[in-house]
């Protein structure tokens, strides 16, 4: 059952904006910590969130925790970090494990991640299991489970569960690679009902094609929601540079036939970007999307880079989570205020 927290806290995300509350930042991280790439799983009475390793090789898989979403706590094990994934599997080199996601299974749970290739140095996906969703998630894969070499590599796996059971991965060939200088593109594949294994060919379903997008996309999240498919992704640098004022990093969507396509980009792209307002507030670099279900209600989760109060770039500079209400006027997407931490 849904806690009424949970329940006003997302309804009132989506209200119509009054004028007390356009004086409040449209979007407010709920975690101060860096948390980037940030994949969201309900368990239970708990929401578990992943993220892309920690500096100084603290953790493969950061993690932290919320019974409420408004308070979120890093899940430690004593004074360190609690590390989901803290064995690679033997094709794995340490040091750039991205972009977790976890998704149940029979039996257990399944972590997809992208790490880097000992033998080729390039980024390819991964996946590893546990019977429990705060692992230690396991593989002794000797090769990865998808890896584009010829394009760059891999990167950023998406799990979707359709209605009938079929499980999908998307995900975006690494042709931003400055050893490959191509074009990126979102790919599709079927998954093995385990969760562990692609089948079939995969399909291409979107490009870096439009000027906003610039020299690549990526972080693909497949949505269904009454019976329409949604594919969001992100786009351009994801950084924020000295030389910018504010990042260029901005979501998109597409609008699918189905899990597999075809795809059309919305004509009102990017939906979400950087801005610095005097009544919205400063969000830089929002981007790498999920998307999750409390009850019949959908949140969106990101990351975008943390700012200080004039909008400029936090040293260090780091990446938070920011949790906002997900709804839709019939096929387009629409992102409520942002929840707000506990505390303020």
């Amino acid at each position: 059952m849904l806690r009424p927290l949970i329940l006003l806290a997302l309804a009132f995300g989506l209200a119509a904006p009054s004028a007390a509350r356009d004086e409040q930042p449209l979007f407010v991280p709920v975690l101060d910590e860096n948390f980037p790439d940030p994949f969201i799983l309900p368990v239970g009475d708990e929401f578990l969130g992943y993220a892309t390793n920690a500096e100084g090789g603290r953790a493969n898989v950061q993690m932290a925790r919320s019974t409420d979403l408004t308070h979120w706590q890093m899940i430690r094990d004593g004074v360190h970090l609690h590390d989901a994934m803290p064995v690679l599997p033997p094709w794995a080199r340490e040091g750039s494990t991205w972009a977790p996601e976890v998704i149940a299974v029979d039996g257990g749970y399944v972590l997809h991640f992208t790490a880097k290739e000992r033998k080729s140095g390039l980024q390819c996906l991964g996946a590893a299991f546990s019977a429990d969703p705060r692992g230690p998630f396991k593989s002794d894969a000797a090769e990865p489970l998808l890896c584009q070499r010829d394009l760059g590599g891999t990167i950023d796996s998406d799990v979707f569960r359709d209605a009938d059971g079929q499980l999908y991965l998307y995900y975006k060939n690494d042709g931003n690679n400055p050893r490959f200088h191509t074009s990126t593109q979102i790919y599709v594949q079927r998954l093995t009902a385990d969760g562990l294994h692609v089948t079939g060919d995969p399909v291409a379903l979107a490009k870096n094609d439009q000027p906003w997008e610039a020299h690549v996309i990526e972080a693909p999240t497949m949505v269904r929601h009454q019976g329409r498919y949604t594919l969001f992704f992100s786009a351009n640098h994801f950084g924020w540079e000295p030389d910018q004022n504010i990042s260029v990093y901005s979501i998109g969507y597409a609008a699918c036939k189905g899990p597999m396509g075809p795809c059309t980009d919305a004509a009102d792209n990017p939906i979400l970007h950087s801005f610095n307002d005097r009544s919205a507030g400063c969000l830089s670099g929002p981007g790498h999307q999920a998307v999750f279900n409390v009850g019949d209600r959908q949140v969106f989760a990101f990351h975008a880079w943390a700012a200080t109060r004039d909008c400029h770039l936090a040293i260090p500079p780091h990446r938070q989570l920011y949790l906002a209400p997900l709804g839709w006027d019939g096929d387009r997407p629409i992102i409520g205020r942002s929840l707000r931490p506990a505390s303020r």
